[in-house]
């Protein structure tokens, strides 16, 4: 499993296995089991999905030493309105039941409370119980904002990115702040039949690849972190097989040109939930 820095030296696995909607936990506990069979390293979870508890069993009965795996979590939108930001943290850590989280972020950008937020979760980065810190949903303004009254940078801002979405604007001011950008549904849940375009299918064929693991190549060639989400043992296996062949520049401009600007998932203007 190749592996990218982020801004404080820690290293974080290019593509990682997104536990979204897995609720069940005996599920999740299986689908996590096997993921971490098939050689991924990189698990991705939150409050809200309701599988912390599974997500750290999985861990700890996969004989797999802690240190090698890298667990991100975040914390819910009721947490921030409520300032109960540490108690979050700790909630989290316990359902885990882990020493430390690798990676934990700011769900998305509650108005009004975000930068206060983030004000907590540097105390929590200097108690040395979680890696990095960073922020999910997070638009170029909300940044900016941060950036004004805070004194460390987020490690990661994790966003709903793929050809439909392609966040160009977004991702050039990340680069140049020194923020990772890690991409949420990376295939649009596939319900807009993004793996049917020509401009997809096409590269898919000549690389004899699968759609989507032309569009996981796409993401890494921008310097783009993936978690896509499968339970499929076979499909899993496929999306960490992208670092055998290469995209050349017009074919990653044939992808960005699929954008419409189409989110799936809620807006971050307008987080009222």
């Amino acid at each position: 499993m190749e592996k990218v820095k982020l801004n404080n030296g820690i290293d974080i696995p290019w593509v990682g296995l997104g536990v979204f909607r897995l609720e069940d936990n005996k599920e999740a506990e299986r689908v996590i089991k096997t993921a971490l069979s098939v050689g991924y390293r990189h698990i991705d979870t939150a409050m809200y999905y309701h599988n912390e508890e599974a997500v750290g069993k999985a861990i700890k009965n996969s004989g797999i030493p802690r240190e090698d795996i890298f667990v991100t979590t975040k914390m819910w939108n009721s947490d921030q309105r409520s300032g109960k930001v540490k108690e979050a943290f700790e909630t989290s850590l316990k359902k885990l039941d882990l020493d430390y989280i690798d990676l934990y972020l700011v769900h998305w950008p509650v108005e009004g409370k975000f930068i206060e937020t983030w004000k907590k979760f540097e105390e929590i980065y200097k108690t040395g119980k979680v890696k990095a810190i960073g922020v999910s949903n997070f638009k170029q303004y909300h940044l900016e904002a941060l950036a004004k009254e805070s004194t460390i940078t987020p490690a990661v801002n994790q966003i709903e990115l793929h050809p439909y979405l392609v966040q160009e604007n977004d991702l050039s001011y990340c680069k140049k702040a020194g923020i990772r950008v890690e991409a949420w549904s990376p295939f649009a849940a596939n319900q807009t039949g993004l793996f049917d375009e020509k401009a997809l299918t096409d590269l898919a064929d000549k690389y004899s690849k699968s759609p989507a693991q032309i569009i996981l190549r796409w993401d890494y060639q921008r310097g783009v972190v993936t978690i896509p989400k499968s339970a499929n043992e076979k499909r899993m296996v496929e999306n960490l097989d992208i670092f055998d062949f290469s995209l050349n520049d017009d074919e990653i401009k044939s992808i960005n040109l699929l954008d419409k600007n189409l989110r799936i998932g809620p807006d971050p203007d307008h987080v009222d939930f």
